[in-house]
């Protein structure tokens, strides 16, 4: 993890049941006999990122609908710290593009940095959710995007300026991909079962194209507004997805940067871009 996230140095199980009684019901022994969670589980998952948003984050209220992504917390808080290197030291302004009803980059960006925010989605249920988890955040503000057509057009505002975008784009192309990806995993840890162990839906997992289409339509959308962004950033979880947004940025004369993640044994990464005034 960035040498800044302060979850690389593991967790206290016991300090986070203290902030959150919740998660003391799904805490296990590991191999080791030290404490844990079954990370399988999606409500134990749900329980231990609400305990580490209490405690080290100093979150009050976050709740979150029936089915909708539960967010990993540590992971998160990575991305927040590499856009921080990209952008520099002072008060920033970013954009979240689909903050979903978590509205989690919100939440850290102000919190561990203090930037102003502006989270944006297109479901309904998530932008209400949204708007309750940051309620008495004044710094933080929760828009809708009304047209499932646009990403950036609708939402970035006339006058608006943004240091940043970040964005979490879906993963999958379809509900059956994810489904099917989560039960190779299953099968690869030895705990198949015929049953989908994940939450998040439509929108927030999978969407016409993937992560592929979704960070191709935002290139071509950012070059609108080129002049009212500093940092336009997508989270790209595959490799392969890498080569084609990278050509098309390319073709625009855009300078970029790929910054490599990794948080556990997961690698991601995220492709930065801005044009030259």
């Amino acid at each position: 993890m960035h040498l800044r996230n302060i979850h690389r140095y593991g967790y206290d199980f016991q300090k986070l049941t203290l902030t959150h009684a919740e998660l003391e019901k799904h805490l296990v022994k590991g191999p080791t006999g030290a404490l844990t969670i079954d990370f399988s589980d999606a409500t134990s998952i749900l329980e231990f990122n609400t305990a580490l948003l209490k405690h080290h984050y100093k979150v009050k209220y976050w709740r979150l609908p029936e089915g909708s992504l539960y967010p990993p917390i540590p992971g998160r808080a990575d991305y927040i710290h590499h856009i921080s290197d990209l952008i520099g030291k002072g008060i920033k302004t970013g954009l979240d593009i689909g903050c979903g009803a978590s509205a989690i980059y919100p939440i850290l960006g102000n919190n561990i940095y203090d930037w102003k925010m502006v989270g944006c989605d297109v479901d309904n249920e998530s932008v209400a959710f949204a708007k309750k988890n940051t309620l008495k955040n004044d710094a933080i503000e929760i828009r809708h995007q009304v047209n499932k057509g646009n990403i950036l057009k609708g939402v970035i505002l006339e006058g608006e300026n943004y240091d940043f975008t970040i964005c979490n784009p879906p993963f999958y192309a379809s509900e059956e991909e994810a489904v099917k990806a989560n039960m190779d995993k299953q099968r690869k840890l030895g705990t198949y079962e015929e049953r989908r162990n994940f939450a998040g839906h439509a929108g927030e997992l999978w969407c016409n194209g993937g992560e592929a289409l979704f960070i191709k339509r935002m290139i071509k959308e950012s070059v609108a507004y080129k002049s009212q962004v500093g940092w336009f950033t997508c989270l790209l979880s595959r490799k392969q997805n890498l080569k084609k947004p990278v050509k098309q940025l390319e073709k625009l004369k855009a300078e970029i940067k790929v910054i490599e993640m990794s948080t556990g044994h997961k690698e991601s990464r995220f492709v930065a871009w801005r044009f030259k005034s």
